[in-house]
């Protein structure tokens, strides 16, 4: 996955890299052609194709309402979309995309709606309804992680939400040790290994063509 998305401040850093994440084990396999998931058919399908005949308008034990859903407080990482714009490299690839031949399956009318959306979930559904405070322990462990940098990679698909197409964050790493985990762990979440920024949505299969 090329680099496309870093500031000044990032260079120099160490980041972790692909053998000490989950990317690689958990990409789509193209083998076949590109069918929209179960996940993504109950969660994305009916926010960016609401007609389609594979949307899952809900399902027994799931929250999801035609994509919607209660509100959920989680921890995220914000991604600036002026920084993105800014790469040369993620216009590139942008332009790529948009002269593919599955270029007419993506659902590029809701990208100005995201722009100040964009996000890596860091810690999902700290609370519902309600925003969750954090602890003293929290806010003391937070307090001993300095600043530190991510990079973004992509583009990314994965084995879940088969139909999203997303942006690899790769974090610092710091001492030996990852720093997202450290914030995980703050939080008293098991470490995770792969942080993804959800961008841009199939409204359709793809074939093998």
């Amino acid at each position: 996955m090329a680099d496309i998305a870093a500031t000044p401040a990032a260079i120099g850093t160490t980041f972790c890299g692909d053998a000490e994440l989950g990317y690689r084990r958990n990409l789509t396999d193209f083998a076949s052609p590109l069918l929209l998931d179960e996940s993504y058919r109950l969660a994305h399908l009916p926010l960016v194709a609401p007609n389609h005949p594979g949307v899952i308008a809900r399902r027994d034990g799931r929250f999801y309402e035609m994509g919607r859903h209660p509100r959920v407080f989680s921890l995220v990482l914000p991604v600036d979309d002026g920084v993105l714009q800014a790469s040369p490299a993620f216009r590139a690839l942008e332009d790529e995309l948009r002269a593919a031949p599955f270029a007419g399956k993506i659902a590029w009318n809701i990208l100005p709606k995201r722009r100040g959306k964009l996000h890596a979930t860091l810690c999902g559904s700290l609370a519902t309804g309600e925003p969750a405070t954090a602890t003293q322990a929290t806010r003391d462990a937070l307090s001993r992680i300095e600043p530190f940098n991510v990079e973004l990679r992509g583009l990314f698909s994965g084995n879940v939400n088969r139909g999203r197409l997303y942006l690899a964050v790769y974090p610092e790493k710091r001492a030996g040790a990852n720093v997202l985990q450290a914030v995980q762990a703050a939080f008293g979440r098991p470490p995770g290994d792969l942080w993804l920024v959800g961008l841009y949505n199939f409204t359709d299969d793809l074939d093998g063509a």
